[in-house]
């Protein structure tokens, strides 16, 4: 990680404004790098970018490598001639993300772009095309999975076929052949994607942003990352899931969490060098300045739930791979710009591995008030390897937190802060600027004092997650100076 005091704002790129119904790649993306380059901010931290299943979460995709389509501009075709003015009309919601139907709409304008693309004299960029399918390892494997399952109406690829489910090669390459034009069609949407990505991380790094990346260690069961590489996951001969990933049952649940995503077979990936971990984490260093991995403390020991058991409680820790793994990343890698996420019940064990490999751990200012002084999350007990935040994606919005305590806990935050109950969230966000920590982030949500209304994610309900949307012209000078100012005050926006 960088040396410099650092800080930055987290916002998803689905939740900026304009048009098509969701945040995309375009022009106000570009904006808001402005207004964080404007608001002395140095860092600017996303969640995942692939491509989302059930749920639409950013942290259960199709793939650990591809990106989703869902973000690309739709104006950008329209300059570039894939697509013509009046098909990206729209009457899309802008308040909030109706998935199913951004969805419809958005698909089928880049389905008419991409065959317009296939059928146009353009070779400058059909180049650019083939070089990107010649060089992009994961493509045709992703297209064919994503072809795959449009032709058998949305089932997971273990209900396929058995040959297909086994990824036999006649069976793999007939379809290929069978589905040519729609692996055309989603090879054309990553390459979109990756290009309006890389040309909006070139801007924000042209301007001192650098990007924040975010990677789960565990992939969704239906995606390209398991049905390609089955034996590296622990499944039956069916391809099902002998063991699943979740947590034990604590203070906030008495069953635990049963997440459900495939558990690696560690002996089978040591085996290989780690291949699949490198290349993966190769690939988000493509997209991103630096890292965070979600539930770092699984490389350490990671809960281990039979497939059979409808709750968490009846797990097991198991031994991770550990430093092997790391040193792994770093024999291919070299200095690793990471941040573990190690939040929750951590031990020494994982703190030693953390440590071990100098990567920061994250602090978060809302669970510091529900013990005493020596609570790890208050500022004053913070060491300068860590990143602060207010709250994450899981967390409720700073001033929804707040307005949720008791009274007797209001006060408690309020006599830390030496601040009243109105002052609270810009409070907290100076707390986190001043101190120690060599990154501070701040979620978007909190910038604008917003209530519980703009959560992003509450963990373990499954609707209605993932839809907050920024309100425009909420950017202005006003608050772009005040965050400059604390920026510049507690020395995060030096040799900028």
């Amino acid at each position: 990680m960088h040396q410099q005091r650092q800080s930055g704002i987290l916002l998803h790129p689905t939740s900026l404004p304009g048009p098509g119904g969701i945040g995309s790649f375009g022009i106000e993306a570009r904006h808001f790098v402005d207004f964080l380059r404007d608001a002395g901010q140095s860092l600017w931290q996303i969640l995942p970018l692939g491509p989302t299943g059930y749920g639409n979460s950013p942290y259960s995709c199709y793939s650990a490598f591809a990106g989703n389509p869902l973000l690309i501009d739709l104006r950008t075709l329209v300059a570039e001639g894939d697509l013509l003015p009046e098909e990206i009309a729209d009457t899309l919601p802008t308040e909030r993300i109706d998935y199913q139907a951004v969805t419809e709409h958005k698909l089928s304008a880049l389905r008419r772009g991409a065959e317009r693309f296939f059928i146009a004299d353009d070779r400058s960029r059909k180049k650019e095309f083939w070089h990107f399918c010649d060089t992009t390892f994961w493509l045709h494997d992703f297209a064919l999975f994503m072809a795959l399952k449009e032709h058998f109406a949305g089932k997971g690829w273990n209900r396929w076929p058995a040959p297909l489910v086994r990824r036999d090669a006649d069976a793999c390459s007939e379809h290929s052949h069978l589905l040519g034009h729609a692996i055309g069609i989603q090879k054309y949407l990553q390459w979109q994607f990756s290009r309006q990505w890389q040309a909006l991380k070139r801007y924000a790094n042209e301007r001192g942003i650098r990007t924040i990346g975010d990677a789960p260690i565990f992939v969704a069961f239906d995606s390209a990352d398991v049905w390609c590489n089955q034996h590296l996951f622990r499944l039956d001969k069916a391809g099902k899931p002998l063991v699943v990933a979740g947590v034990p049952p604590d203070y906030f649940s008495r069953t635990g969490q049963r997440w459900g995503n495939p558990l690696y077979d560690w002996e089978r990936l040591a085996a290989d060098g780690y291949g699949w971990w490198i290349a993966r984490l190769k690939s988000d260093l493509g997209l991103y300045d630096l890292v965070r991995i979600d539930h770092f403390r699984g490389f350490e020991a990671y809960w281990e739930i039979p497939a059979t058991e409808k709750t968490a409680v009846k797990g097991e820790w198991v031994k991770g791979p550990g430093e092997a793994l790391f040193h792994a990343f770093r024999e291919a890698i070299g200095d690793l710009p990471l941040i573990a996420e190690d939040l929750g019940v951590i031990t020494p064990e994982v703190e030693a591995l953390r440590d071990r490999f100098g990567l920061p751990g994250m602090k978060i200012l809302q669970f510091a008030f529900d013990s005493g002084a020596d609570n790890a999350y208050l500022p004053h007990n913070y060491c300068q390897s860590s990143v602060v935040y207010t709250g994450t994606h899981d967390n409720d919005t700073t001033r929804g937190w707040f307005n949720g305590l008791s009274e007797r806990q209001q006060r408690s935050v309020c006599s830390y802060l030496r601040c009243s109950p109105q002052e609270v969230v810009w409070e907290m966000t100076r707390a986190a600027l001043s101190s120690v920590a060599r990154q501070a982030i701040i979620p978007m949500q909190d910038l604008l004092e917003l209530d519980s209304s703009a959560r992003m994610n509450t963990p373990g309900v499954a609707e209605g997650n993932w839809t907050w949307r920024m309100p425009e012209k909420v950017l202005g000078r006003g608050l772009a100076g005040r965050l400059a100012e604390l920026t510049s005050l507690y020395n995060r926006g030096a040799g900028r």
